[in-house]
């Protein structure tokens, strides 16, 4: 497509993927309060804190007057990323892999549905690596101080872990899916799998928004596995397809008459 196509088509994705996040952020702020009782309860518990009205909870405060209404905003907000990100995540393979056949769109179809569970695992893993990451960082608060962080920074230090998380376990859907349509082979995905691990661990060290080992290792070790396990799928793929590509060459070469003999011209 020329390259003012090329803008429409990103512009309607960007607007698609926009209205997915919107729609998901009013059912954050809605659900408000549930969600960062949750998401608080590393460091307290809202909600008993809620039910004996408390002064307080744990080392989290709210400060200014805009401060109570710019953190449900930016719940809602990260909260629709979050909940839209297998609709968001479609647009952009849709996008990166145009000009499909149907049997290609068929797979699209295979990849926003392991795209959706993958990233639930990495999410989830994120909420358990969570305590483990604020029990650390909080250590190294020097003893006879008082650590107090505001609700608002730690919020956005949870959700963007969680975001981190599942972003990163799509790896391996994003290669199977490249290796499906015919974009990557097996032994291109393994190849550089040096490499391949160092990026690894370049993206862990550089977007995780933790800067404790252990956290860091969390999110390394699984990617390393789902990246071998991807190439491992994709080779199995590649096995199936020239499999199947050579039995239809001697099926087609069996139609074929065996050559015979030119009659000569006296014959004729």
């Amino acid at each position: 497509m020329p390259l003012l196509d090329h803008l429409r088509e990103l512009r309607g994705r960007i607007i698609r993927s926009s209205i997915a996040i919107v729609a998901f952020a009013v059912v954050g702020f809605v659900y408000y309060n549930d969600i960062i009782s949750t998401l608080s309860s590393p460091v307290c518990d809202l909600r008993a804190a809620q039910a004996s009205d408390a002064a307080e909870c744990g080392a989290l405060y709210i400060a200014g007057v805009l401060g109570p209404l710019n953190l449900q905003l930016k719940v809602a907000f990260l909260t629709g990323i979050i909940l839209a990100a297998p609709f968001w995540l479609f647009q952009i393979w849709a996008f990166i892999a145009p000009a499909l056949s149907w049997r290609e769109k068929r797979n699209s179809v295979l990849f926003i549905s392991a795209a959706t569970p993958f990233f639930a695992l990495g999410a989830v893993l994120a909420y358990f690596v969570l305590p483990l990451a604020i029990e650390v960082l909080f250590g190294f608060t020097p003893d006879a101080l008082n650590n107090l962080v505001r609700f608002d920074d730690y919020l956005d230090f949870v959700l963007r872990l969680i975001l981190i998380f599942g972003i990163a376990f799509e790896l391996p859907v994003f290669l199977v899916s490249l290796n499906l349509i015919g974009v990557l082979s097996g032994k291109s995905i393994l190849k550089p799998w040096r490499f391949s691990i160092f990026g690894i661990t370049l993206f862990v060290a550089a977007f995780s928004p933790t800067a404790d080992p252990l956290s860091m290792a969390a999110l390394a070790v699984p990617l390393i596995f789902l990246y071998f396990g991807a190439g491992l799928v994709a080779l199995l793929v590649d096995k199936r397809r020239a499999k199947k590509a050579g039995s239809v060459s001697d099926s087609t070469a069996s139609d074929i008459d065996s050559a015979g003999p030119i009659d000569s011209p006296e014959s004729i």
